[in-house]
């Protein structure tokens, strides 16, 4: 079926089905000539339209208000911070003229990276008092990194859309609660709602947020073993209040640097691991709360019953209001091929009408997960969709959870390491520090095997019982090692 519709298997080349899926799904176009730089079309737009609602929705709900801030960042915002600057300027697209003449700027200009040095000379003319805090803002928007490596649509690009939060304390503690608060987010919308499971590390030294204490980001497993970061957030301390002088008068009258946090979920990438791991040889299959159309009616006719059969759909449409339903009447195109091109859509729900179930006063609810047929009476209708999307989301989320669990791997040696490396997927050993320590030990394996350490899982401590896989010192830690995109 697979290689009829166009679309390689899922299983025999990974790379290849997914391209093909974001063409044919009508999610994305890479025509347009720049490297890095896609078109998103309809339906990758109207998914991500809910996608931003949802996580929106749940920052909101938590105390967070929007904002818009510029796309631009003068060059001397991002020399403040030395640590961010090195971290970033190797993938900073710069501005530097401008008009027919090409005149050029007083000062260059950077397309934003991130927007730390855009928000927070602002923040140091509005912020005066610990009352004015907590103080939690967002806004989605898109970012610009001159990315190296091979870009593919929504999983890495030049330009990419996110939701970045920018939250200011009066406390550390307030602060180091808020990094906590973002994994939770994290968990309630793209693990409840998005269907997406993944692990939550804090990262090594060598690889946290250029210019934070420490940084807290999520890995997901991909179908072919590599991981995909998500999510992170980042405590940077009073690092950039220093620096842009965010300062406020504490409850003791004395004047004090403000605690920091930032948490930056991709839309546009976590689009690419729902595709991922979800997706089947059908095309997408796609959670309910992120589906543009969740239901889809085919009526099947001749000319002869084809209004009275239309009719129907029509009632049965009506009894579904409650969702995003359509009702496929076209005439140039078979049952079978709109069959395919909601499937390979990711519908999560297929209502059959033909001649028969008029007859019977019945529908046939097909599941996009599983292809499981129930012929249901159409006044049972509303009831039975409601309880059929919720199985879809638990089966789906099941799915995902088991791939999860037969990706994670142990090593207590290196040459295991490498061995178990060869299938992708992550592992656990024994390491000697995610402090600057374990950064040559590191490098090891990234030349060696080309892999990372991902760092230690945050919400526990996990005990080492041996000594460093790499280097044979005493490990401090259990790290847990990937190859990633």
């Amino acid at each position: 079926m697979s290689e009829q519709l166009g679309i390689t298997f899922k299983k025999k080349d990974f790379s290849k089905w997914y391209s093909q899926v974001c063409q044919k799904a009508e999610l994305s176009d890479i025509r347009y000539g720049v490297k890095g730089f896609v078109v998103i079309r309809h339906w990758g737009a109207r998914i991500m339209k809910l996608m931003y609602d949802l996580y929106e929705a749940e920052l909101e709900k938590h105390g967070h208000l929007r904002t818009y801030f510029p796309s631009v960042v003068p060059e001397s915002n991002l020399k403040k911070e030395e640590d961010h600057i090195k971290g970033f300027v190797a993938e900073t697209f710069w501005i530097e003229t401008a008009g027919s003449e090409r005149k050029k700027f007083d000062e260059t200009l950077a397309l934003r990276p991130t927007s730390e040095t855009i928000m927070y000379p602002m923040y140091s003319l509005w912020l005066r008092s610990w009352k004015d805090m907590p103080f939690k803002r967002y806004q989605s928007c898109q970012v610009w990194r001159y990315e190296g490596k091979a870009t593919h649509p929504f999983i890495r690009g030049r330009e990419f859309y996110w939701i970045e939060a920018h939250d200011v304390f009066s406390t550390k503690k307030e602060a180091e609660d808020q990094v906590l608060e973002d994994m939770e987010i994290a968990h309630e919308v793209m693990y409840k709602k998005f269907g997406v499971p993944f692990i939550f590390f804090r990262r090594p030294e060598w690889d946290k947020f250029a210019g934070s204490v420490y940084t807290c980001a999520s890995d997901a497993i991909m179908p072919d073993g590599k991981l995909l970061q998500l999510p992170s957030t980042h405590f940077l301390g009073q690092r950039f209040a220093e620096v842009f002088n965010v300062t406020f008068e504490d409850r003791k009258g004395n004047k004090s640097y403000a605690w920091q946090t930032c948490y930056g979920p991709g839309i546009s990438r976590i689009l690419g691991a729902i595709i991922s791991v979800h997706g089947d040889d059908k095309g997408l299959v796609l959670p309910y709360m992120i589906a543009p159309i969740q239901i889809v009616i085919v009526p099947i006719f001749k000319k002869t019953d084809r209004k009275e059969i239309l009719e129907y759909s029509k009632k049965a449409e009506s009894k579904l209001r409650a969702y995003r339903v359509h009702t496929d009447s076209r005439t140039e195109y078979t049952p079978g091929w709109k069959y395919n091109e909601w499937e390979m859509k990711g519908v999560p729900i297929r209502l059959e009408i033909g001649p028969k179930d008029l007859k019977k006063k019945q529908v046939i609810v097909v599941r996009r997960d599983n292809g499981e047929k129930t012929p249901v009476k159409i006044k049972d209708l509303p009831v039975k969709i409601k309880s059929t999307l919720k199985e879809i989301q638990k089966s789906m989320i099941s799915k995902v959870d088991k791939m999860i669990k037969n990706n994670m791997q142990s090593a207590k040696t290196y040459s295991e390491l490498k061995s178990k490396l060869k299938n992708r997927g992550i592992v656990r050993a024994n390491f000697c520090s995610i402090d600057r320590d374990g950064e040559e030990c590191a490098e090891k394996i990234k030349e060696d095997i080309n892999a990372d350490v991902r760092g230690v899982k945050h919400d526990i401590v996990e005990k080492p019982s041996g000594d460093c896989i790499v280097c044979g010192k005493s490990a401090k830690v259990v790290a847990y090692v990937g190859k990633s995109y």
